[in-house]
């Protein structure tokens, strides 16, 4: 039997199965065609279920997002569950991307079908608040069906779970065991033969009230200042809980970027939905030199993630994840007296000198907040990735809106003595140290190039950077303090560092840089020698 003989009965198999119109149409003219390279890309493997739960372009097939394997996951998440408590219980939430509310009432329905209790929120949402329901409710497991910032054609599906873990997210090897559980339902069940049940319970006011009132304790009613503050959720779902959140805190009306208010899981207006990309915030900064504003808050897609950008007398510049991290560490720790700061290996050694002026733990995790939420006595968590953590008692993975609204009363405050972030973030950079950081990132259409890319730099790891010769660690060998790990960190004389790993959510290689300096202008510039002499060296990879 040739190659294409076996991929076409795969894709006959599951186009007789697949129950959504739009992908059985694309595959049946896929099979028609014989289109072997395409089909290829679709059959001769599975989109992985890791981690970081499942992540890929829609589509049909296999190694696609789709409701056949939407239905097969969340059947293999009800085995494993089922096979760890009698009783097992879960919610479901879903964002504003293409297909989430199908996929989501697709999942509902399959684990209802196997008799597990299922919540079902009434509406899109952002997925901190399902991080939070899972834990306020108790609940075995909560999905959301989400493909964060990802670019516009991708959908997901994050997992947390109950019990020990607090409502934080799978981590390996429960993901290897639901991987397991879900080759088994793949290999034996198809679509129709899964058994559903439109019987699960849907919820939504009372739990987003709980979630409100818990940021609203956290991050506080707005400092009594009026400022401008110009706000986009990128066309996602951010503005729903935003809104009522900042009047309920007594804030000002929030000036909208009203072309990307609304939820568009086709997101017209930019090109990948992410405020770290470049152009993402170009329409926000349009609007707040129009008004003059003192601020722009940017959430993601699904909310859990918050950018900030400020005006500079040459226009407006958003602040990196790690000056952000800065200012929400600062505030957090000035006002404890026990806990510990925690933040990944790719962002600002600055967070250890925080914690140590105040006397607090620090600990340094993996990427990612599967690793960072699972810090003990953990009092705020951050990765450069404009990630935070601001109460992890109540929701243990990144919260875009609450950080956002802890961000605006730090402004106001400042705003009240006359002062600006910027202002603030030269006073922490006089207190710790002037650490300046960036990123370089190599996206692919071929994610071996980035597989291939690791293996030549460990192969042959560069002598020098800028003129200074490097001190090379293989990352994924681990260490005392931390797990093995796909990265691999260089570090120059005169604290300058380079941390080079593939991206777990896109498919990009990227590139962390640090350096310090003894004034914020040093910093800057050794920064920028660093950034030149480091795309110069990943050009052969681009």
């Amino acid at each position: 039997m040739t190659d294409l003989q076996t991929l076409l009965i795969k894709a006959q198999s599951w186009h007789d199965q697949d129950p959504d119109p739009v992908t059985r149409a694309e595959l049946a003219e896929l099979i028609q065609r014989k289109d072997e390279t395409e089909l290829a890309s679709r059959f001769s493997s599975r989109l992985a279920f890791g981690t970081a739960g499942l992540r890929g372009e829609l589509g049909a097939g296999s190694n696609r997002m789709n409701r056949v394997l939407v239905a097969q996951t969340a059947a293999g998440i009800g085995r494993y569950l089922l096979s760890k408590e009698k009783s097992p219980s879960v919610i479901i939430g879903f964002d504003g991307r293409v297909n989430s509310d199908v996929f989501a009432k697709d999942s509902a329905e399959v684990l209802t079908g196997m008799g597990i209790r299922v919540l079902l929120l009434d509406q899109m949402g952002p997925t901190p608040l399902v991080a939070f329901a899972t834990r306020e409710l108790k609940m075995s497991a909560g999905i959301m069906v989400t493909a964060s910032h990802n670019p516009p054609r991708d959908n997901g599906y994050k997992v947390y779970l109950g019990g020990s873990f607090n409502g934080s997210q799978i981590i390996s090897p429960i993901d290897t065991d639901i991987a397991k559980e879900i080759g088994t339902v793949a290999a034996t069940e198809t679509f129709a033969s899964l058994t559903k049940s439109s019987n699960y319970e849907v919820i939504g006011d009372e739990i987003r009230e709980q979630y409100l009132q818990s940021v609203l304790t956290v991050a506080g009613t707005v400092v009594k200042k009026s400022i401008k503050v110009v706000y986009t959720p990128l066309h996602g779902v951010g503005w729903a809980t935003i809104e009522p959140l900042f009047n309920r805190a007594g804030s000002e009306s929030l000036i909208t970027v009203d072309q990307q208010i609304e939820p568009d899981g086709a997101f017209p207006t930019v090109a990948f939905p992410n405020p770290e990309e470049p152009g993402a915030l170009d329409l926000a900064f349009e609007i707040a030199s129009d008004y003059k504003a003192d601020l722009i808050i940017a959430n993601d897609p699904d909310a859990d993630r918050v950018a900030v950008a400020l005006p500079t007398d040459i226009g407006w510049q958003r602040l990196t994840g790690d000056q952000v991290g800065l200012i929400l560490a600062d505030e957090i720790a000035k006002t404890a007296t026990k806990g510990t700061l925690a933040c990944s290996i790719v962002s600002s050694s600055a967070l250890a000198q925080v914690a140590k002026h105040y006397g607090l733990d620090f600990k340094q995790t993996l990427t990612g907040f599967k690793w960072i939420s699972k810090v003990p006595n953990l009092i705020f968590g951050y990765e450069e990735a404009l990630g935070y953590c601001i109460d992890p008692k109540h929701v243990a993975d990144k919260d875009g809106i609450s950080a956002a609204l802890m961000l605006s009363n730090i402004a106001r405050r400042e705003a009240l003595a006359g002062r600006t972030l910027w202002d603030l973030l030269a006073e922490l950079g006089n207190r710790y140290g002037h650490y300046a950081t960036g990123q370089i990132s190599i996206r692919v259409t071929n994610l071996s190039v980035i597989s291939t890319a690791m293996s030549t730099l460990r192969a042959k790891p560069p002598l020098e950077l800028a003129g200074k010769r490097l001190m090379y660690t293989d990352m994924a060998i681990g260490s005392e303090t931390l797990p093995a790990t796909d990265g691999l960190m260089f570090e120059l004389s005169y604290n300058r560092r380079v941390i080079i790993r593939p991206s777990g959510t896109e498919p990009k290689l990227k590139c962390y840089l640090q350096a310090v300096g003894s004034s914020a202008v040093e910093a800057d510039g050794l920064l920028a020698e660093l950034t030149e002499s480091c795309r110069e060296f990943l050009a052969d990879f681009n």
